[in-house]
């Protein structure tokens, strides 16, 4: 019994999904929780995140009363036992809620993979939630150090997701996604039921009204809006990490 429990572990798929806030990041969890195979989390790392920083989000109080705030007992969890009904369990992340002072011994027994959009529809985006945001808020520079560590460590290059190819054509970036962490694709992952999730954060009121009436990936169009002079001195600091990851893109 032991040694087939061990089996059933060793195939199962942990997909830590790496993104900054405003990237399609839910829509892209709503899909993958609509696989009957599949167990998702919604940014499991941001209690403490929170806690530590003193960053203050919509329902921050709430989100460090209620979530779990050591990072330690969280990625025990992230790579503790699942159900062994199931073969995937994707983990949704904000790359800035990866603190300096966290070990990264534990991301070696994931999968990862990235998922971007351009900086300016971002930062248009973010700034009706979080005022004022800075370079590091975009979670880019996080996501190019993880992606260029998993790299290192792994030998191979983790997958990327640029969100307007998503948008444009979600069946093939989904199946190339699929392809390349060794999953088979779902047709079931390209439209959901309207709604939230018993498994939303409880942040979800203050950012996920888009998402709750959404049924399918939205097709793509250019975000409208002028942005403040600060807004565009932040954008100018994420173009260049943002075409470094962009250029490693999996073509769909």
């Amino acid at each position: 019994m032991e040694s087939w429990e061990r089996y059933i572990e060793a195939m199962l798929v942990r997909l830590a999904m790496w993104s900054g806030p405003r990237n399609i990041s839910t829509a892209m969890m709503r899909a993958f929780e609509n696989r009957p195979d599949t167990l998702v989390c919604d940014e499991p790392l941001y209690a403490h995140y929170l806690k530590v920083t003193g960053v203050q989000h919509p329902a921050a109080k709430e989100i460090v009363q209620h979530g779990e705030t050591d990072w330690r007992k969280v990625t025990s969890e992230l790579t503790g036992p699942v159900a062994h009904n199931l073969g995937v369990y994707y983990q949704k992340h904000m790359a800035h809620h990866l603190l300096p002072e966290m070990g990264r011994e534990w991301l070696l027994e994931l999968q990862h993979a990235f998922l971007l959009r351009d900086p300016r529809e971002m930062l248009l985006s973010l700034s009706k939630v979080t005022p004022n945001p800075n370079l590091a808020d975009t979670g880019l520079p996080q996501q190019l150090e993880l992606f260029e560590e998993v790299r290192r460590r792994t030998g191979s290059t983790p997958p990327v997701l640029d969100a307007r190819d998503v948008l444009q054509n979600p069946r093939a970036c989904l199946s190339a996604l699929c392809d390349n962490i060794g999953i088979e694709f779902d047709p079931r992952m390209l439209s959901w039921p309207s709604g939230p999730r018993p498994t939303d954060g409880i942040w979800a009121p203050h950012w996920y009204e888009s998402v709750n009436r959404s049924t399918c990936f939205e097709p793509w169009k250019a975000r409208e809006g002028s942005m403040a002079p600060s807004l565009e001195r932040v954008q100018a600091e994420c173009e260049p990490i943002y075409q470094a990851l962009y250029s490693q893109r999996l073509q769909a």
